[in-house]
């Protein structure tokens, strides 16, 4: 067997040492030190499923989360294997329940009982696993719809906090809850190291083409307050939302409609030149054209170049006014 020789520096000690020979397999570069606390849970009512994680890990994203439309959601972490995440979806996709797929992962990797991973199905079936070698405080509880899991943990408290704030915020869109979880277990102390990166993925509960597989797909890969970026980040997304309603709207003729979501848009973030540009290029079609002109004239002082993209936008149906009304838009 090849031995793998790794200085844990981040974590002040050598694992290698205390496991042994016969564990060496596990510190492999492909196998990230994912030491976390997660969530993965489904939305009944939408039918969306969500994986939220925040670790001190550079880019954990990229490691702990995986999920597919139609299918399912997985959390692999702690000493992660990340082939638990495609072959877990994949044996979901074969009709295995969670609890089948997590059997027949753990029963092939040697390595099981350093591993913690969740697997939740598109009916809110869970299974979770936390293997006994897994860093102190860990462990995981699972609930209707859901299950949180950590390890290495500053307290036990971490998963219980988790679990009663993802209970208590139904009702609430999927993405802000699997968020409330994850701020409720960094209240109770989190990893033992602190913070670093986090990530959010949520996927729509039936099929759907390929580029339509991720409703949410938000990572902070480094930080040092990433749930505070995630958050931002979350909000910022519903804002576009809003502007893409618009956009929809304008596309169907329907201008009211496209100035109200552009008006929520802009609500959300004032100071944002995108939303009140689109904003007042909605008025300027709706006929609105002294409205557009005062909004477009604060944006053209702090960038002339989008006085530069009024200009280009009939030449593509974008912008329908009279020539007398595309001066004051410009001027």
């Amino acid at each position: 067997m090849k031995k793998y020789k790794i200085t844990l520096l981040t974590m002040g000690l050598s694992l290698l040492a205390a496991l042994g020979p016969a564990k060496a397999q596990v510190f492999k570069a492909e196998e990230p030190l994912a030491h976390t606390y997660s969530i993965v849970a489904l939305d009944p009512k939408t039918g969306e499923m969500a994986v939220g994680v925040q670790s001190h890990w550079f880019s954990v994203g990229t490691a702990v989360p995986w999920a597919e439309a139609g299918v399912g959601v997985v959390a692999t972490q702690s000493f992660t294997n990340k082939s638990f995440g495609p072959r877990g979806l994949a044996l979901l996709k074969e009709g295995k329940s969670p609890e089948e797929a997590l059997k027949i992962l753990l029963a092939e990797d040697e390595a099981r009982e350093m591993r913690q991973v969740a697997i939740l199905d598109a009916k809110g079936n869970v299974a979770t696993h936390t293997g006994d070698k897994c860093i102190r405080y860990a462990g995981h509880i699972t609930g209707k719809n859901f299950s949180v899991q950590a390890n290495m943990m500053l307290t036990d408290k971490v998963w219980p906090a988790m679990a009663k704030a993802f209970e208590k915020s139904e009702g609430q869109p999927l993405a802000e809850r699997v968020l409330l979880a994850l701020k409720a277990a960094e209240r109770e102390g989190g990893d033992i190291r602190g913070r670093q990166s986090a990530a959010l993925v949520v996927v729509p509960g039936q099929k759907t083409e390929p580029w339509e597989g991720r409703t949410i797909d938000l990572r902070v890969d480094d930080s040092e307050q990433p749930l505070e970026e995630l958050e931002r980040l979350l909000k910022v997304f519903r804002a576009y939302e809003h502007m893409n309603a618009g956009d929809l709207a304008i596309e169907k003729g329907q201008m009211q409609q496209a100035m109200e979501e552009y008006g929520k848009a802009e609500a959300m973030f004032p100071n944002n030149l995108e939303m009140k540009y689109w904003h007042a290029i909605g008025l300027a079609n709706s006929g609105k054209t002294d409205e557009a002109a005062k909004i477009l004239s604060e944006v053209y002082k702090k960038d002339p170049n989008w006085r530069e993209l009024t200009s280009r936008l009939p030449e593509v149906g974008l912008l329908d006014v009279s020539k007398q009304q595309m001066q004051k838009l410009l001027k």
